[in-house]
C-alpha cells in the first residue's frame, strides 16, 4: 500500500510538466505573420481569405464545398436551415452533447428529441428508432468527444425512414471512421474551430457538404457578402431574396481567424498524428486497470480519434468498491494532475428544453409547433446519467518522461483506491451524478 496525497501522502507528480505539453493551439511566426497582414490591410470583413480557406478547406476534408462561419454554432444553424428544418418537424440528438448542437432547432420550429447514449458516450443506434415519428426530419449526429459515432449503423436507419443527417464534427475535424473522414457521411456537416477545439483558428466555424441545394441555401441562410445571388446558381426559389441574409444573421467569418486556420489545417493533420501517439501510449500504461475504460478506438480498424479532443474516461464504480467518481478525481488531483468527473450535461434535463418561450407563445418553443409533446420522451433518457465518466490529460507532445508520470497518479489512485472508500461522502449519497456546463 501507498498513502495516497490526499490523505497526506507524496504527490505522484514530482515534476513541472514543460509548458508546452499541454499548450494549444500551437502559434508560430507564420500564424502571426497571417494575422498581420489582415490586421496591417485592414481585411477583417472582406472574403477573399476566406475564400481561399474554404476551398482548402473543402479539398481536405473531401467535400464539394466548405462555408465558413463566425463560430460552430452558426455553422450548425445554416445547416438546418439548409436541410429544409422547419415548423413541427423533430430533430434527433442525443442527449450528451453541447447545447450548440440541437438548441437552435427552436429557432426554426422544430422540437428536438433526445436519444440515449451508448458506453462510449455516443449516440445509441438501438435508441434511433424509438425516437422516430412521422415528424421526423433529421438526426443530427454528434462524434462526441473525438469518438466517431457508429455510421456503419446510423446511416441505415436514416436511410430506412427517408431522414436527413447533420453530423456535428466539432469534437473530431479530422477524424476518421474505418478509413473514411467524419464528416463525409451525412447530407451536411458542420463543426466549430475555436480556441479550445483541436482544430482551432480563434473563434470560427465551418459547414461542409456535397449537396448543391444545401450549400446554396446554407450561404443564403447567414451569409455572405452583400449580394449572395454570386453564389446561388440552381436555387431558383432563393434568387428573388438575394441581397438579404433569409435567417437575419451575419454569419461571414472574420477573416483574422481566416487567416489563421489556413496557417493551422497545413500542419493540423502533423501535429495531430503526434497526439494520438501520446495519448494511446497514456493509456496503453493503464491498460487492463479496473475502474476505467477510455475513450478511444481500435485504429487498426482504420478509425481515429483525430486531435483527440477533450480525452475522457468512462468510470466504473463497480470495480473500485463503489468509490464516487467526484471522490476519484480529487485525489488524482491531489497526486498533482488534473481531471474533473463528468462532460456536458444531458441536455433533456435543462429547464430551457423544458420551459424556455422563445417567442412569448404561452407554450414552451421545444414544443410549439408539435401535436405532441415530446418532453414526455425524455424519461426514457435516464440511462445516459449513468454513464460516468472523467477527464484525462490531453497531451500536445510525445514526451515519454511526462506522460508516464501522469499515468503514474493515476495508477496510484486505482491500486490504493480502498484507502478513499470509507470518508467517500458522495458514495453514502448513492454516487450522484456530477456534470460541468463548458465542454
Amino acid at each position: 500500500m501507498e498513502k495516497l496525497a490526499i490523505l497526506g501522502g507524496t504527490p505522484a507528480m514530482n515534476k513541472k510538466a514543460p509548458e508546452d505539453l499541454f499548450k494549444w493551439p500551437i502559434m508560430g511566426k507564420e500564424d502571426e505573420e497571417a494575422a498581420l497582414d489582415v490586421i496591417r490591410n485592414n481585411k477583417f470583413s472582406g472574403t477573399d481569405i476566406t475564400e481561399k480557406f474554404q476551398e482548402e478547406f473543402a479539398a481536405w476534408q473531401g467535400t464539394k464545398y466548405a462555408i465558413a462561419y463566425c463560430n460552430g454554432t452558426a455553422a450548425l444553424t445554416s445547416a438546418m436551415f439548409g436541410i429544409g428544418l422547419g415548423k413541427g418537424d423533430e430533430i434527433i440528438c442525443p442527449t450528451k452533447t453541447y447545447w450548440g448542437s440541437v438548441s437552435q432547432a427552436i429557432n426554426f420550429g422544430a422540437s428536438a428529441v433526445f436519444c440515449n447514449i451508448d458506453d462510449n458516450l455516443s449516440m445509441d443506434p438501438d435508441d434511433i428508432e424509438r425516437c422516430i415519428t412521422p415528424r421526423t426530419k433529421a438526426i443530427m449526429v454528434v462524434h462526441y468527444f473525438a469518438y466517431p459515432a457508429d455510421m456503419d449503423r446510423i446511416m441505415p436507419i436514416a436511410k430506412k425512414y427517408g431522414l436527413k443527417v447533420i453530423e456535428d464534427v466539432s469534437h473530431a475535424q479530422g477524424g476518421l471512421y474505418k478509413g473514411k473522414k467524419v464528416g463525409t457521411f451525412g447530407d451536411v456537416a458542420a463543426m466549430s474551430l475555436m480556441s479550445g477545439k483541436s482544430f482551432a483558428a480563434g473563434e470560427l466555424g465551418i459547414l461542409v457538404t456535397n449537396d448543391t441545394k444545401i450549400y446554396e441555401r446554407a450561404m443564403a441562410f447567414g451569409h455572405y457578402e452583400r449580394n449572395n445571388k454570386n453564389y446561388i446558381k440552381e436555387s431558383d426559389d432563393l434568387m428573388p431574396f438575394a441581397h438579404i441574409a433569409l435567417g437575419g444573421i451575419k454569419g461571414r467569418a472574420n477573416q483574422l481567424c481566416s487567416a489563421l486556420a489556413r496557417v493551422q489545417l497545413k500542419y493540423y493533420d502533423e501535429r495531430c498524428t503526434e497526439i494520438r501517439k501520446s495519448m494511446n501510449y497514456f493509456w496503453d500504461l493503464l491498460d487492463g486497470l479496473p475502474g476505467i475504460r477510455p475513450l478511444r478506438v481500435d485504429e487498426s480498424t482504420g478509425s481515429n480519434m483525430a486531435g483527440w479532443y477533450s480525452p475522457h474516461c468512462l468510470y466504473i464504480p463497480e470495480e473500485l468498491h463503489g468509490l464516487s467518481v467526484k471522490r476519484f478525481c480529487e485525489a488524482v488531483r491531489a497526486e498533482g494532475v488534473g481531471t474533473w468527473d463528468g462532460g456536458n450535461f444531458c441536455l433533456h434535463t435543462h429547464p430551457f428544453f423544458k420551459d424556455f418561450d422563445l417567442r412569448n407563445s404561452g407554450k414552451p418553443s421545444r414544443i410549439e409547433y408539435n401535436d405532441r409533446d415530446v418532453r414526455l420522451d425524455d424519461s426514457k433518457c435516464k440511462p445516459s446519467e449513468d454513464k460516468l465518466c472523467f477527464s484525462a490529460p490531453w497531451f500536445k507532445h510525445f514526451d515519454k518522461e511526462m506522460i508516464e508520470l501522469h499515468a503514474k497518479a493515476f495508477r496510484k489512485v486505482i491500486e490504493n483506491h480502498e484507502q478513499l472508500v470509507d470518508g467517500d461522502l458522495d458514495k453514502k449519497q448513492g454516487g450522484r451524478w456530477y456534470g460541468t456546463e463548458n465542454v
